[in-house]
Parts: C-alpha cells; sequence; structure tokens
C-alpha cells in the first residue's frame, strides 16, 4: 500500500504543479474513548498527509482497515489559486458537453444561467479555459469543452476512483424539509425527528424546500441510554434513540446500524473497546447523537433527485 490510510485529508500535487488534488477523507483511529466522548471513533490522532506528487490510483485500496470496514467517507476536490472544482463543477462541465449550451447545461441541472457562467468564470480564472463559446454559423453556435477541461474532468474522475477504493464509503442520509433557518444551520424535519445541519451549499435550501441531511459514520456517537450525558452537556446536537439493527466487527473498528425511524439506517463507526464496553449486538438499545458542523445539507428536486 503507497498511502497511509489514517489520514484526514490528502494533498496530492499534480505533475505540472499547476493545481493540487485534495480529498478529505474520514478514517477512524482505534482509541480509547475519553470522558467527555464516550464509545466515539472521533480522535485527535489524524492528520495532513501529503503523498509528494504520488498518482492518485497509487493511493487504491484494497486489503486494508478502511476498504475491508467500509470505514470512511470523502469528498474529492481539486484546487488552484484559491478555488475548489467538486463533483458540483464537474457535473456542469459534463452538462455543457452534453447540452452544447451553458444554458442548456444549467437548465439540465436546475441552476440560473447567470450563475452558471459566474461559476465557469470562478474556474476559468483558476483552472484555465474551459469552455469555448462560439457564436452564430452553419451549426447554430453554442460551446464546446477545451481539452484543458477535459483533462481536468479526466483528472477528478482518477481521483474520486482512488479514494472510492480507498475509502469504502460509510454515510447515512435523512430526508425531509427545512422547518427553520438559523443563519448557516438549517432545522430539517426528518423521519426521524427534527435533525439540525449545516446548510451553506449552492443553492441554500430555504424553509419548506425537500432537502437530504448527510452525515458520516464516524461523526456518530453512541452512548449508553443509562449513560448518555445531559443534552446541555455536549455540543452533539442531533440526538437519537434507536437500537442496533446490524453490528460488523472488523480488527479495529466496528460498524453499527441504527434504527433510528428514518428511512434507513443511521451508520455509526466505534472501535472495538467501545462496542464491547457497550455490550453491542444486535437488539441492543443505544443513543445516537452528531453534531450540526459534521453534517451537509442537499437541496433536491421534487423527484427526490440532488441538485
Amino acid at each position: 500500500m503507497g498511502c497511509d490510510q489514517r489520514l484526514r485529508a490528502w494533498d496530492l500535487r499534480a505533475d505540472s504543479n499547476r493545481y493540487r488534488f485534495r480529498a478529505a477523507v474520514v478514517v477512524p483511529v482505534a482509541v480509547a474513548p475519553s470522558r467527555t466522548q464516550p464509545f466515539s471513533t472521533r480522535s485527535p490522532k489524524r492528520r495532513l498527509v501529503t503523498t509528494n506528487g504520488r498518482d492518485p490510483a497509487d493511493c487504491g485500496g484494497g486489503g486494508d482497515e478502511a476498504g475491508d470496514n467500509g470505514a470512511a467517507a470523502f469528498e474529492a476536490s481539486l484546487v488552484a489559486d484559491g478555488a475548489t472544482f467538486d463533483a458540483r463543477d464537474a457535473a456542469l462541465l459534463r452538462a455543457v458537453a452534453a447540452a452544447g449550451s451553458v444554458s442548456g447545461a444549467a437548465a439540465e441541472l436546475g441552476r440560473s444561467r447567470a450563475r452558471a457562467l459566474s461559476r465557469l468564470e470562478t474556474l476559468e480564472a483558476a483552472f484555465g479555459d474551459l469552455v469555448q463559446r462560439r457564436r452564430g454559423g452553419a451549426d447554430g453556435g453554442g460551446s464546446r469543452l477545451t481539452a484543458d477541461a477535459r483533462a481536468l474532468l479526466a483528472r477528478f474522475d482518477r481521483l474520486t476512483a482512488a479514494l472510492s477504493g480507498t475509502a469504502g464509503a460509510a454515510e447515512s442520509v435523512f430526508e425531509g424539509r427545512v422547518a427553520d433557518r438559523e443563519g448557516e444551520l438549517a432545522v430539517v424535519d426528518a423521519d426521524a425527528g427534527s435533525v439540525r445541519a449545516l446548510a451553506v451549499g449552492d443553492p441554500e435550501p430555504a424553509a419548506g424546500d425537500p432537502v437530504q441531511v448527510s452525515v458520516g459514520a464516524d461523526a456518530v456517537t453512541l452512548h449508553d441510554p443509562a449513560e448518555t450525558p445531559p443534552a446541555d452537556a455536549t455540543s452533539a446536537r442531533n440526538r437519537f434513540t434507536g437500537v442496533a439493527t446490524a453490528v460488523e466487527r472488523g480488527d479495529a473498528v466496528v460498524r453499527v446500524d441504527v434504527d433510528v425511524g428514518a428511512g434507513g439506517p443511521l451508520r455509526a463507526l466505534v472501535t472495538v473497546d467501545s462496542a464491547d464496553r457497550l455490550g453491542l449486538a444486535a437488539g441492543s438499545d443505544v443513543v445516537a447523537s452528531f453534531k450540526a458542523t459534521a453534517t451537509r445539507v442537499t437541496a433536491v428536486d421534487a423527484g427526490g433527485r440532488r441538485e
């Protein structure tokens, strides 16, 4: 294995040094639980790892803790001159290629043309010309991707593919509607109850909008119901009582699916020691909690598709 799996993020430099590969990768490190965060896999033993120019494909998973246990989540991005190219930007470029115009791409993605053009200008200032615009002519004009844009997409795809094998993402998704906004936080009414989540995406969901709230398994803390700290004693404002429905043990971590009354299980990762302390098994009663800042809110359309 060419890369340390116990990392918080990668900062991979491209051969040209023109821009950087970056991906937030969360992998729990087995540590004894603390008094302040009982039975949590969140640990200060996470660090930034630089791969010194190695290709992201060199960091593929297989036979390691993260791959075997499905113990990580990631968000891939490419960074240049302060601009970040992520999955939404990749979707925009692909839509331009498919529709043959920025207007068509914006309509396909449910975004405004002005916002799409503004985003392209920001990206082009950092990554170079990405869209070639043609006016009139026999074919009626339109837009097409430049060679730089296709190269950018190829690099992004390679990074995403490599991290998919390395991370084995474990993430839970709550579906609901925004009930209220408190600055950058949203209160979402979901089947499991109210969820406080960070809502700073583009577009920012407003009250009444359908959304999905995602939380990584490593951000979820499990407690014994009889030993759960008072609500005002922790910054984890989201708290749900549930029943463990599946417990999968690995060498260092245990993946737990908890039924909290949502459409699917709330997934958590705990250390083996913590699982033993809790006596975790299918049917165990637990209290699961996580911070609002550990979540991600994504707006969805009427058909439940992410915007």
